[in-house]
């Protein structure tokens, strides 16, 4: 895999085969060609690089949900963002938890269930 394009779906093992920094470089090799600009282009290139990983493992709630965001209107582009603010918001949830690691799953499936493109849009 030489090139990352969100609107296209990775082939899951070429993917997965990466290791996590490259799949970040890919990432921020494609926000810095499409010139756009980012607050820190690591950390969302992260935040990216860990929904594609979830939709190439095949989360059921990941992939539901980006089916779900794509009938809305929402671009695959966009659908990854939507995903990844319900991820952040999760990943910030989790310092002040005390729920085991299947609650925590539990808790973030639900939550990305929940995402929609009008909320996804009024954020």
């Amino acid at each position: 895999m030489y090139q990352y394009d969100p609107e296209r779906t990775p082939n899951p093992e070429e993917w997965l085969a990466l290791d996590e920094q490259e799949r970040i470089i890919l990432v921020e090799d494609f926000h810095d060609a499409a010139r756009i600009k980012l607050p820190n282009l690591t950390a969302h290139a992260a935040f990216h690089a860990v929904v594609e990983n979830q939709i190439a493992e095949g989360l059921e709630s990941v992939l539901r949900a980006m089916e779900r965001l794509a009938k809305q209107g929402l671009t695959r582009h966009d659908s990854v963002h939507a995903i990844a603010y319900v991820l952040v918001a999760h990943i910030n949830d989790l310092f002040n938890s005390k729920d085991d690691a299947a609650t925590s799953q539990a808790r973030y499936n639900a939550a990305v269930e929940r995402i929609t493109a009008n909320n996804w849009r009024k954020m």
